[in-house]
């Protein structure tokens, strides 16, 4: 792998300036392994995890990478601000647990109030015996996002997410390439800032990079693989896509009886009959989730929530995690050596 030195790489100690996203339902510890041991950075995802399960996944990512016990694992967690609301005030918090086991970082996203977290890992990191500094990721889907978790929480990095990005985001965030200059303007001093949205080839990366981001994350990309969680009749699905294939609803949430996401958050996924059902034919409810059940149960696709974002019409095979990642970091530098030739 050829190097690349950004100011993300530096801080992560990583080789690539590619991140695995961490998408519940469809990461799994074994592409986590796969990005991390290939040089980039690797995501799980909590979702609805116990701590306990949180911990073997941690442990098992921390064995296959050959990392020493005591020492932080090239990897990170990705946790749901909403979904915190309720267990960090149970008998199972997932923080504490999560931080016990040496991530390098942790990511935080749609939350009401995700100031308290950080706050939180930054006071459990004050506390141990050994120092350690847990980095801090955090979601923003406009500049008034980037300035409040630069400024107030000061978080480490600010993951930029435009329009573009399958699975869940800001339902009123702009398309990346804009929200991104957005955020470059307005902190041009601040933290660390990688890009996230629609991103699927390594040209594409470079022209990130080249636009000031210091790393980018892929979510859709990492579907095309054999570690994914999607089963291959999804993956099928995903193949046959195209550019125009996905759409942001919050119909998708609705089918898949995942509809409590915080007010301004919804959903981009490969857009099917669950869309025919809600605003061609304004089906309630209940008709619309027996059509999706009798789909599913028939082994149909036509009505299931298949997260995707813009990027899938770019690709159409399927490979290892690890053999993406070298091929998007190859591509990428060639065009970026191709720009440093123009005159």
């Amino acid at each position: 792998m050829h190097p690349l030195t950004t100011k993300f790489t530096t801080l992560m100690n990583i080789q690539s300036p590619i991140v695995g996203a961490p998408m519940y339902y469809a990461t799994t510890p074994d592409m986590v392994v796969a990005v991390s041991g290939s040089g980039g950075f690797g995501f799980i995802a909590a979702g609805f995890e116990s701590s306990e399960t949180l911990r073997k996944q941690l442990r098992y990512i921390r064995s296959k990478l050959n990392v020493a016990a005591g020492t932080p694992i090239p990897t990170g967690v990705g946790l749901l601000g909403w979904i915190l609301d309720k267990t960090e005030v149970s008998d199972d918090p997932r923080i504490p647990a999560v931080l016990d086991e040496l991530p390098a970082a942790i990511w935080f996203a749609f939350g009401t109030n995700l100031g308290k977290y950080v706050e939180q890992v930054r006071a459990y990191d004050g506390k141990r015996e050994t120092p350690h500094k847990t980095l801090v990721f955090v979601i923003v889907n406009s500049v008034e996002d980037a300035l409040r978790a630069a400024n107030e929480w000061k978080v480490d990095v600010l993951v930029v997410q435009g329009t573009e990005a399958g699975g869940h985001g800001g339902a009123a965030a702009p398309p990346l390439l804009n929200l991104l200059q957005g955020v470059l303007d307005a902190i041009p001093d601040g933290p660390v800032i990688i890009a996230a949205g629609g991103i699927s080839t390594g040209a594409q990366i470079a022209a990130l990079l080249a636009l000031g981001a210091s790393g980018v994350v892929l979510g859709t990309r990492f579907l095309f693989t054999p570690e994914c969680m999607y089963s291959d009749q999804m993956k099928v699905v995903l193949i046959d896509a195209g550019l125009n294939s996905t759409a942001r609803s919050l119909a998708f949430d609705e089918i898949n009886r995942t509809a409590m996401w915080p007010e301004g958050i919804d959903g981009r996924a490969i857009a099917n009959n669950i869309l025919v059902d809600y605003y061609k034919e304004g089906l309630d409810l209940e008709m619309r989730l027996k059509k999706a059940d009798e789909d599913k149960a028939k082994g149909k696709t036509d009505r299931l929530v298949i997260w995707a974002g813009v990027g899938v019409g770019h690709v159409k095979e399927i490979k290892g995690a690890s053999e993406v990642l070298w091929c998007l970091h190859e591509e990428m530098v060639a065009v970026l050596i191709k720009f440093a030739q123009l005159q």
